[in-house]
């Protein structure tokens, strides 16, 4: 059985950098499970692993659009101390959740002066080209109870052109699956 959408697959993984340091992996773990052609993955890797069978290896070199993204400066805010609970202590690294117009958005401290923070909400692998040495290890039908997260079916109620077009499944009368 091939790698395709609604799959569920099992991978091992490890995941580099430029320099050949590693960041993650799942050797001393179980294997990564994941269900195939719903972007659980980065893109890039997702895309590399479509149509690989048990016992296929991969090494997948990619890039930062393919990622997480290209690093965006914008995404980088000093934030007034007077923000924060005096009481909390911050450090850099920490992660928060900020709330903002659009929603909640993950942000962690890069910089702490007595009087600002500055926060960044760029992944930490944003702009960042990733190396990843994979083997496929299992490859499986879905079953329903691991389908029902990824079934949307409330429907955009218009056309394309009102959720952005097909390639995500809007579930409106426009003929995207």
């Amino acid at each position: 059985m091939n790698i395709e959408s609604k799959k569920m697959v099992k991978i091992h993984y490890t995941l580099k950098d430029i320099d050949g340091n590693v960041i993650d992996e799942s050797k001393e773990n179980e294997p990564l499970e994941y269900m195939h052609g719903f972007g659980v993955l980065i893109p890039g890797l997702e895309k590399r692993l479509d149509g690989k069978a048990v016992g296929e290896k991969i090494h997948a070199e990619i890039e930062p659009e393919e990622g997480y993204g290209e690093y965006d400066e914008n995404l980088v805010s000093e934030v007034p101390r007077s923000q924060f609970d005096a009481n909390i202590p911050i450090e850099v690294g920490q992660t928060f959740q900020a709330d903002t117009p659009t929603g909640p958005f993950l942000v962690h401290v890069t910089n702490v002066t007595d009087d600002k923070i500055t926060v960044d909400g760029n992944h930490e692998l944003a702009g960042k080209k990733l190396f990843f040495d994979v083997e496929v290890v299992d490859v499986r039908d879905a079953n329903p109870e691991e389908l029902e997260p990824f079934e949307y079916s409330g429907g955009c109620g218009g056309s394309c052109g009102s959720c952005g077009g097909c390639g995500g499944g809007c579930g409106g009368d426009c003929g995207c699956e």
